[in-house]
């Protein structure tokens, strides 16, 4: 079973950050229209688990206009 940290952090660097880069935009400004600092970025990419904070999660889907709940779902397809 993957570890559901885990599985959020992979969600959003790979379908959010990643897409992010490839235009050329950088790491700090993905943070700041986000909400949260970069070095949660960093912790989020990071291959060390992050216990991501429902806080942080829910900063970062306010700012892609999707809810919670919306979230739970796509990371579970």
């Amino acid at each position: 079973m993957t570890d559901i940290n885990e599985k959020i952090c992979l969600y959003i660097t790979k379908k959010w950050l990643i897409p992010w880069l490839q235009e050329g935009k950088s790491q700090n400004s993905f943070a700041k229209n986000h909400g949260v600092e970069e070095s949660t970025i960093r912790k989020i990419k990071s291959e060390e688990t992050y216990r991501i904070p429902v806080e942080t999660l829910f900063r970062i889907c306010e700012a892609r206009k999707i809810s919670l709940s919306d979230f739970f779902k796509l990371i579970n397809e």
